[in-house]
Protein backbone atom coordinates (compact mmCIF):
# COMPACT_ATOMS: atom_id res chain seq x y z
CA UNK A 1 0.00 0.00 0.00
CA UNK A 2 1.41 3.63 -1.00
CA UNK A 3 0.16 6.92 0.78
CA UNK A 4 0.77 9.75 -1.33
CA UNK A 5 0.08 13.41 0.25
CA UNK A 6 0.17 16.76 -0.81
CA UNK A 7 -0.12 20.23 1.39
CA UNK A 8 -1.40 23.42 -0.27
CA UNK A 9 -2.45 26.67 2.02
CA UNK A 10 -4.54 29.37 1.90
CA UNK A 11 -5.32 32.55 3.49
CA UNK A 12 -8.65 33.48 4.99
CA UNK A 13 -11.19 35.18 7.07
CA UNK A 14 -14.03 33.37 8.65
CA UNK A 15 -15.86 33.79 12.14
CA UNK A 16 -18.18 30.67 14.08
CA UNK A 17 -21.88 31.79 14.09
CA UNK A 18 -23.17 30.39 17.70
CA UNK A 19 -19.65 30.03 19.26
CA UNK A 20 -19.27 31.43 22.36
CA UNK A 21 -15.31 32.71 22.49
CA UNK A 22 -13.13 34.25 20.59
CA UNK A 23 -13.87 32.84 17.21
CA UNK A 24 -16.95 34.54 17.29
CA UNK A 25 -15.70 37.16 15.52
CA UNK A 26 -13.84 37.60 12.45
CA UNK A 27 -10.72 36.44 12.41
CA UNK A 28 -8.12 35.34 9.95
CA UNK A 29 -5.83 31.99 9.32
CA UNK A 30 -3.45 30.53 7.01
CA UNK A 31 -5.04 27.15 6.67
CA UNK A 32 -2.72 24.37 5.26
CA UNK A 33 -4.70 21.29 3.58
CA UNK A 34 -3.35 18.04 3.45
CA UNK A 35 -4.59 15.44 1.03
CA UNK A 36 -4.04 11.80 1.19
CA UNK A 37 -4.65 9.25 -1.62
CA UNK A 38 -4.08 5.24 -0.90
CA UNK A 39 -3.01 2.95 -3.36
CA UNK A 40 -1.70 -0.74 -4.26
CA UNK A 41 -0.48 -0.29 -7.79
CA UNK A 42 1.81 1.31 -9.75
CA UNK A 43 1.89 2.89 -12.80
CA UNK A 44 4.16 1.90 -15.90
CA UNK A 45 6.30 4.11 -14.79
CA UNK A 46 6.28 3.36 -11.38
CA UNK A 47 3.81 6.40 -9.81
CA UNK A 48 0.91 5.52 -7.79
CA UNK A 49 -0.66 8.67 -8.56
CA UNK A 50 0.77 11.60 -9.68
CA UNK A 51 1.80 14.72 -7.22
CA UNK A 52 1.25 17.69 -9.88
CA UNK A 53 -2.29 16.49 -10.61
CA UNK A 54 -3.32 15.87 -7.12
CA UNK A 55 -1.79 19.57 -6.71
CA UNK A 56 -3.93 20.68 -9.31
CA UNK A 57 -6.80 19.03 -8.19
CA UNK A 58 -6.26 20.87 -4.77
CA UNK A 59 -5.59 24.14 -5.77
CA UNK A 60 -8.91 24.39 -8.04
CA UNK A 61 -10.64 23.18 -4.49
CA UNK A 62 -9.15 25.79 -2.50
CA UNK A 63 -8.97 28.59 -5.30
CA UNK A 64 -12.08 29.79 -4.09
CA UNK A 65 -11.15 29.78 -0.39
CA UNK A 66 -8.15 32.10 -0.52
CA UNK A 67 -8.23 35.48 0.52
CA UNK A 68 -11.93 35.59 0.81
CA UNK A 69 -14.36 35.86 3.97
CA UNK A 70 -15.66 31.94 3.98
CA UNK A 71 -18.46 33.02 5.45
CA UNK A 72 -19.78 34.68 2.38
CA UNK A 73 -18.66 31.37 -0.11
CA UNK A 74 -20.88 28.44 -0.62
CA UNK A 75 -21.55 26.36 0.97
CA UNK A 76 -20.24 27.94 4.33
CA UNK A 77 -22.79 30.97 3.45
CA UNK A 78 -25.08 28.30 4.99
CA UNK A 79 -22.99 26.49 7.40
CA UNK A 80 -20.06 27.43 9.90
CA UNK A 81 -16.70 27.38 7.72
CA UNK A 82 -15.52 25.24 10.81
CA UNK A 83 -11.77 23.31 10.04
CA UNK A 84 -14.12 20.54 10.29
CA UNK A 85 -16.44 21.59 7.63
CA UNK A 86 -13.82 22.59 5.47
CA UNK A 87 -12.11 19.07 5.75
CA UNK A 88 -15.51 17.59 4.97
CA UNK A 89 -16.42 19.96 2.23
CA UNK A 90 -13.02 19.81 0.53
CA UNK A 91 -12.92 15.99 0.87
CA UNK A 92 -16.38 15.50 -1.04
CA UNK A 93 -14.85 17.81 -4.07
CA UNK A 94 -11.51 15.99 -4.50
CA UNK A 95 -13.37 12.22 -4.13
CA UNK A 96 -15.29 13.70 -7.02
CA UNK A 97 -12.20 14.87 -9.02
CA UNK A 98 -10.90 11.30 -7.97
CA UNK A 99 -13.98 8.96 -9.28
CA UNK A 100 -12.07 7.24 -11.85
CA UNK A 101 -8.61 7.28 -10.46
CA UNK A 102 -6.65 4.26 -9.40
CA UNK A 103 -6.37 5.68 -5.74
CA UNK A 104 -8.73 6.32 -2.90
CA UNK A 105 -8.54 9.71 -1.04
CA UNK A 106 -8.11 8.36 2.30
CA UNK A 107 -8.23 11.59 4.14
CA UNK A 108 -8.28 15.52 4.47
CA UNK A 109 -6.39 17.18 7.03
CA UNK A 110 -6.95 21.17 7.80
CA UNK A 111 -4.67 23.02 9.77
CA UNK A 112 -6.05 26.25 11.04
CA UNK A 113 -2.66 26.91 13.25
CA UNK A 114 0.37 25.14 13.75
CA UNK A 115 -1.05 23.52 16.89
CA UNK A 116 -4.88 22.40 15.86
CA UNK A 117 -5.63 20.32 13.05
CA UNK A 118 -8.43 18.34 11.63
CA UNK A 119 -8.54 14.84 9.97
CA UNK A 120 -11.23 13.76 7.89
CA UNK A 121 -11.81 10.49 7.43
CA UNK A 122 -14.55 8.82 5.17
CA UNK A 123 -16.83 6.04 6.67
Amino acid sequence: MYEISVEMDFDAAHFLRGYRGKCDALHGHRFKVVATLKGNKLDEIGLAYDFTLLKQHLREILAKYDHTCLNDVPPFNRINPSSENIAYTSYKALKKKLAKAPVVLASIEVWESPQSRVIYYPD
